[in-house]
């Protein structure tokens, strides 16, 4: 094996390793353990607990981490249990929500559209970033990268972050239609790393040339360890997008639906529920029309041949 090869199989190991540094299956996380359980009369029910799930576009630990709060927050003002179910993908948590495996969930543009389109997905609040409901596609490249745009990345190794993902895949999947290519014919290789992390990581490393990612996250993550700001930097940014929502199972129950969109809405007017969104970096939640995933509803209807 001469070193060329047997430095482009290194490579690959590492990217492997990288999307597969998630295990599974990601276990249940019950943010009501470690506290008394409340007494219960006989003749009154214990609550069920509201099961929210997450797709890890940041690390599983982290995401645990920065979403404990809020969680925290909503358990209280609900009055019951909260259980965070982190999934790799957001095939997963699509079908968590499908089959009512989660009550809630936190999605990206294009995993909401497919799950509307299959089962009814249901829209619940929005995210609020510095005053915008929006985000971007930014594709990313090494800061020594001499590429300044996408065209210039072909023959590259390019990163994608989910199949559902509207940033991570599906804008850059259009970007490469309107240039009369696809992805096999235009890049050396491609790899999904199944979190917006870990394509930003091995852009980084120099693992991939190239990769899609959102910006909200990318922008977490250079806040959160501005070493990726040195390593990394921005040659495209396609947008905006209605940014990643929060949906519900379409079946839930009316008085909870509205419980918990209530919950959310309030969620920045004390002290605690302020500290748990300045952890995500968001304003506040706030209502949203579903007009406001259209652009994305219409590239993935022509993408994926929808009729």
């Amino acid at each position: 094996m001469n070193a060329r090869i047997g430095k482009h199989l290194l490579g690959l190991i590492a990217i492997l390793l990288l999307a597969a540094c998630q295990p599974s299956p990601y276990p249940r996380v019950s943010l009501a353990e470690g506290t008394p359980a409340p007494q219960v009369g006989a003749d009154e029910p214990r609550k069920l607990s509201l099961r929210v799930a997450i797709a890890a576009v940041i690390s599983p630990q982290a995401t645990f981490e920065t979403y404990a709060p809020l969680l925290d927050v909503l358990s209280r003002r609900l009055d019951r249990p909260v259980q965070l179910i982190q999934r790799g993908t957001y095939a997963e948590v699509n079908e968590l929500i499908r089959t009512g495996g989660a009550d809630m969930a936190f999605v990206c543009g294009g995993a909401y559209v497919e799950g509307q389109r299959e089962f009814g997905m249901e829209l619940l609040a929005a995210p609020q970033v510095r005053g915008e409901t929006t985000y971007f596609s930014y594709i990313i490249v090494p800061r020594d990268s001499e590429a300044q745009s996408l065209a210039d990345l072909r023959g590259a190794r390019f990163a994608f972050s989910d199949p559902l993902s509207n940033s991570g895949y599906l804008t850059p999947l259009w970007a490469l239609r309107e240039m009369g290519v696809t992805p096999e014919t235009f890049f050396a290789s491609t790899t999904f790393t199944y979190s917006h992390y870990n394509s930003i990581r091995a852009v980084a490393d120099h693992l991939v040339d190239g990769a899609a990612v959102d910006s909200l996250v990318y922008e977490f993550t250079i806040a959160s360890d501005p070493t990726y700001s040195g390593k990394t930097r921005i040659i495209a940014k396609w947008g905006p997008f209605g940014i990643p929502p929060v949906v519900i199972n379409p079946q839930i129950d009316v008085s909870l639906k509205s419980q918990l969109r209530a919950a959310l809405l309030a969620m920045s007017e004390d002290d605690a529920g302020q500290k748990a969104l300045n952890a995500l970096m968001i304003d506040r939640f706030v209502s949203v029309d579903d007009s406001a995933y259209d652009s994305i509803r219409q590239m993935a209807a022509i993408l994926r041949g929808w009729k």
